[in-house]
């Protein structure tokens, strides 16, 4: 089967969109990893979420929007990958629900053992997901335990798959189990994206605040780029010789990866953590590009058989269906696009710890007990 224009295109948009996600919200991911490591006091962790605050809940719309995407325009890839990754993504999404909870709610009670808890389940619940975010994305490039299965549940032998008729009648399901999502590459996969927003949320903390945090953020981001490079390194490099179906290819981007990062570092080193964040940032959308082009035009390869790999035309919904969300996206994502980079523009301005008010936060649990509202 022959991919058209348009599956093209919603493949390429699809990663424009996990792009959004994980070069925004990975510095907010960082944010968090580094809320018990950075800080010197209470001042600091504020200045740390106030960093955040203004845009945590508009980076998720990213994600939410990533997958909305792949349910309509390629809705078996979605049924394969959602539903074989089931666990896995369950457990993303308690983390992120954590850590939302530990965002909103660590105000609420002016307890240092209340704050404490939730910034301790925020720090936690972003080291989870940081990690399980590589694992997922390093799946899609080595291929999973994936067979096509009857209507009855039987499996198809691999000569038997109809490529043209898969949907109702043929079906591809992950029947390897949670477990056999974990791989040595797949484990290194998840170190890969830790390791980048360790690094994007030091560089980020760098950028946006000013005084002693401003010094050790800038300090540790540059301890971190080493560590980040070198295990980004070591995956890509794997990666493009071992699993790519475009190594010549893949190789555009993982060159430029490799750039952004190194440069990332120098700049850094110049005193430049502005420039040297938007070079990382570039490094983190070379990564994605790095994987879509080394996946295509698959969406999900077959570990077990070059027979049951899920194709992305395979995988696609009808050409009216997207159509119609052309047009949609034509006109909402540079709505998305302005918005996000209005917010980031009014939000500019430096935080600094010191200039943080002494008063107390939150309310009183005693008299919260005690039904006391006064």
């Amino acid at each position: 089967m022959d991919l058209s224009f348009i599956q093209f295109l919603w493949f390429i948009l699809i990663g424009v969109l996990w792009t959004g996600y994980l070069a925004l919200e990975g510095f907010g991911f960082g944010t968090g990893m580094l809320l018990r490591i950075l800080p010197r006091g209470e001042k600091d962790r504020r200045a740390m979420l106030n960093a955040i605050g203004p845009h945590w809940d508009g980076n998720e719309v990213w994600v939410l929007t990533a997958g909305g995407a792949t349910f309509a325009a390629f809705p078996e890839w979605y049924a394969t990958m959602f539903s074989g990754m089931y666990l896995a993504l369950v457990l993303v999404l308690v983390c992120l629900i954590v850590r939302i909870c530990a965002l909103e709610w660590r105000k609420a009670i002016n307890s240092d053992a209340w704050r404490n808890t939730w910034d301790w389940a925020h720090t936690i619940a972003t080291w989870i997901v940081s990690i399980l975010w590589g694992v997922a994305f390093a799946n899609l490039v080595q291929g999973m335990k994936i067979q096509v299965l009857d209507p009855s549940g039987n499996v198809v032998p691999a000569d038997h798959v109809d490529t043209a008729n898969l949907v109702g009648d043929q079906v591809h399901v992950l029947t390897g189990g949670f477990f056999s999502l974990l791989t040595p590459f797949t484990i290194l996969g998840g170190l890969v994206t830790l390791t980048l927003f360790l690094s994007h949320g030091a560089l980020f903390i760098a950028v946006k605040t000013a005084g002693e945090l401003h010094d050790r953020a800038k300090a540790l981001a540059q301890r971190l780029l080493v560590g980040t490079i070198v295990v980004v390194a070591a995956w890509a490099l794997w990666a493009n010789f071992a699993y790519s179906n475009n190594p010549v290819v893949s190789l555009i981007p993982l060159v430029i990866a490799a750039v952004g990062l190194v440069a990332a570092y120098f700049l850094l080193a110049q005193g430049n953590e502005v420039r040297a964040f938007v070079a990382h940032f570039v490094a983190i959308a070379a990564a994605v590009a790095f994987i879509w082009v080394t996946i295509f035009p698959d969406a999900m390869e077959s570990s077990i058989d070059p027979a049951y790999t899920l194709s992305l035309a395979q995988a696609s919904a009808t050409a009216p269906t997207q159509g119609i969300m052309t047009v949609a996206a034509l006109v909402f994502v540079p709505i998305v696009l302005g918005y996000t980079i209005w917010a980031y523009k009014v939000f500019s301005k430096r935080i600094n710890p010191a200039t943080i008010p002494d008063g107390e936060v939150g309310l009183d649990m005693k008299k919260i007990r005690q039904f006391d509202t006064v």
